[in-house]
């Protein structure tokens, strides 16, 4: 096709504004003023002949489509032969908000125009059962929804939310929960979210009328038990306290604050919906409460816990849903992934308290059997209709571990879609854990891959129309995106589809903080050329970073391509150091310090920088200290390291000269010679034997006498490790 009358490889879209229903008008006018394409305009004039335009788009409101449904036609304007460039295409709808059209949009090169054509004539409902046949106009439209972590010290600014908002309501995600602990303001409440970043009631407003006008519902979603010692460090706190992380049960103070934290989140927004949280509270019972009030068998507490929280979300009008990890582990009596996933059915049925609806999060296994067994078990436990939560890879690490993420979501939508035990409600969940090092939005790859999956009964989704949407709606190469997985993925091997809990590697971030002068963690990997891996990874996404034309989000990737390139060079670099130390090849050490060293330093630089502008760009400032630390204590070890080399060489030169004098002096004065003259090699494999320990006067490097073994013997480098493991191997205190 000709591409002059194209912008950026695609379509020109016109919306006759005048025209638009009054529902739609603010969320349309929204996404065309921030059309990553830039390929959108808004008209206001019937009179069309002096516009220069591709596709016309027209929206009308149609009852008789079941809700969450929308129809997509198109005829020719002109008639042009078989390029058919410009187009009338209607969209009736009785949901808000559609996408797909802007993924045709930019299909010029890529598809003829029967295929086009195609793609703009289809009708689309969600095939889960909640939003193809059960509508509660109390509840409004049931969820495809996404939630994203705002606790793990990253709290995005309202403009990121605002992004990711279009971006999911173009994927046809119609609900979002923002996941706080405490990192929204409650009146009176200094010490709650104290220096945190928290939302403002008057943000929370706006980010609800926002996604209102998109077609979205904005869920609160917080903590009322567990992972809340961030305000339970605070002396103020003390009182409210069982265990340093978990809230006290039983006493009435503590359910005073808990109804003024649901009230503050819940009264800016619309929804009657509430996430309460309750995941992961191991020790509930155990720790104040025991001493309080005696033993009481841990569920027990739990359970009436939960009942007296679920009283308050019924007085405020509001239907909570809970995580249900707790009801397995504690009855199971174990708190580890094994005993939420690999146990049976806690006998709870008469005890859980009703109306509660059960989230079943998963986002470890790949094969649908295990999805479809546990969701079974949540309908016995008395939850008819329990939520199903699948997860973006983005914990942990500096990118969405794509390809896993993508198995783990197609084995959970398979089993979710299931007539036999299928769900109403989806949701995909994108954590923070371990700082929010990751860049959140590389997550957008794995939402479309889940949303598109909302839109098909089919076990597979269309990969390639999906591909072509990723780039109309979110403005970047799908490919790319999941090549930059590659940063943590330095094995070619397929994800196991077998029944048991599966992990993806976090393999650039343990590189990365691994203390460089230590090269502790060095043996699980030394057999790998990872240096060859990373190098071709970063040259592969500066190649991807030049689309910024076609492809201007790709400018995002510029994070992977850092690390990357750090990577590159730091991969190996204390192996190659010890060698030469430990032979004695001076000058070979010299020039990897002066060399590759330097290099290595001047690249943790650039991607520190470019780390802290992206985060003050996308989040609130506070939370980075904890990031920017990391990078202060690697900047500072490698300064140390380069230092002590240095140091190391030139008292080597300075012993070596020394010996050399002291021998040419032996030769006049056989008397003269000194310890040590017999042997002047300075390799350490040359002297380790030469003297007895603690008597060699010779400058060494014990960092590189130290000898390594590997923590996890069979595991090689398939680890998923946090910072204060890999950052040394001492445990401070």
């Amino acid at each position: 096709m000709d591409t002059d009358m194209t912008v950026s490889g695609g379509f020109n879209l016109l919306i006759d504004l005048a025209n638009v229903p009054a529902e739609l008008q603010q969320g349309i006018t929204t996404i065309a003023n921030n059309s990553l394409p830039h390929n959108i305009s808004l008209y206001h004039d019937d009179d069309l002949q002096d516009v220069e335009f591709h596709w016309l788009l027209r929206f009308e409101k149609d009852l008789s489509l079941r809700e969450g449904e929308c129809s997509v036609m198109v005829d020719p304007l002109i008639d042009t032969g078989m390029d058919q460039k410009r187009l009338a295409i209607v969209v009736k709808y009785n949901r808000k908000i559609e996408g797909r059209i802007l993924g045709a949009s930019r299909q010029i090169h890529g598809l003829d125009s029967e295929k086009i054509r195609s793609m703009l004539n289809y009708t689309e409902t969600c095939c889960y059962e909640n939003l193809a046949y059960v509508y509660d106009a109390t509840m409004g439209l049931g969820p495809v929804g996404v939630m994203i972590d705002c606790s793990r010290g990253g709290v995005l600014k309202q403009s990121s939310v605002f992004t990711l908002m279009r971006h999911c309501a173009l994927m046809g995600i119609n609900m979002i929960q923002l996941y706080t602990e405490d990192t929204y303001e409650m009146e009176g409440e200094t010490f709650f979210g104290y220096l945190r970043g928290g939302y403002t009631r008057q943000e929370l407003i706006s980010m609800d009328d926002y996604a209102f006008a998109l077609g979205i519902e904005l869920v609160p979603c917080i903590q009322t038990l567990g992972h809340l010692g961030q305000i339970l460090q605070w002396p103020k706190y003390h009182v409210y306290r069982d265990t340093n992380e978990v809230l006290l049960g039983n006493w009435d103070e503590t359910y005073n604050l808990i109804e003024k934290m649901i009230t503050t989140i819940s009264s800016p927004l619309r929804s009657k919906r509430i996430h309460i949280g309750l995941d992961e509270a191991g020790g509930v019972g155990e720790g104040r409460y025991r001493q309080i009030f005696g033993y009481e068998e841990p569920t027990r507490v739990f359970l009436n816990h939960l009942r007296r929280v679920q009283d308050i979300c019924k007085k405020l009008g509001l239907q909570p849903m809970i995580w249900s990890d707790m009801l397995f582990t504690l009855a199971n009596k174990n708190n580890s992934l094994a005993g939420y996933y690999d146990g049976g059915t806690p006998q709870l049925a008469d005890t859980l308290p009703p109306d509660i609806d059960l989230v079943y999060w998963d986002y470890y296994h790949t094969a649908s059997q295990s999805y479809a067994s546990k969701i079974e078990q949540h309908r016995e436990l008395g939850c008819a209709n329990p939520w199903v939560a699948t997860g973006a890879w983005t914990w942990n690490r500096f990118w969405c571990a794509l390809p896993f993420t993508f198995a783990t979501i197609q084995a959970s939508c398979q089993a979710a879609k299931r007539r036999d035990h299928g769900v109403k409600n989806m949701m995909i969940t994108i954590w923070g854990d371990e700082g929010h090092e990751c860049d959140m939005f590389s997550s957008l790859p794995a939402i479309y891959y889940f949303a598109d999956h909302g839109y098909t009964s089919e076990d597979e989704i269309d990969l390639d129309r999906l591909k072509y949407c990723f780039e109309g709606v979110c403005g970047g190469r799908f490919e790319d995106w999941v090549y930059a997985s590659k940063i943590d993925q330095v094995m070619d091997s397929d994800t196991p589809l077998t029944l048991k809990t599966h992990f993806a590697p976090n393999t650039s971030k343990y590189l990365l903080w691994e203390d460089p002068f230590l090269a502790h963690i060095s043996p699980q990997y030394g057999h790998l050329d990872l240096e060859t891996h990373y190098a071709e990874v970063s040259q592969r996404l500066a190649k991807a970073l030049e689309y910024k034309e076609d492809y201007p989000q790709n400018e995002r990737l510029r994070m992977a391509y850092l690390v990357a390139n750090v990577l590159s060079l730091k991969c190996h670099l204390h192996s190659r150091m010890t060698v030469a130390y430990q032979l004695g090849h001076r000058q070979e050490l010299y020039e990897l310090t002066e060399g590759r060293l330097v290099d290595l330093q001047v690249a943790v630089d650039q991607l520190w920088k470019y780390h802290r502008s992206l985060w003050h760009k996308s989040n609130k400032p506070f939370g980075w200290e904890v990031v920017e630390m990391r990078y202060g204590g690697l900047r500072t070890r490698l300064m140390t390291m380069r230092d002590r080399i240095l140091e190391y060489i030139e008292a080597s030169e300075s012993w070596q000269k020394q010996q050399q004098q002291q021998q040419l002096q032996a030769v006049v004065d056989p008397g003269s010679a000194s310890v040590g003259s017999q042997n002047s090699l300075n390799g350490f494999l040359h002297r380790r034997d030469s003297l007895p320990d603690g008597e060699d006067p010779r400058p060494s490097i014990p960092e590189f006498e130290a000898v390594r073994e590997p923590m996890y013997e069979y595991a090689g480098c398939n680890l998923l490790m946090d910072y204060a493991r890999v950052s040394t191997p001492t445990r401070p205190g």
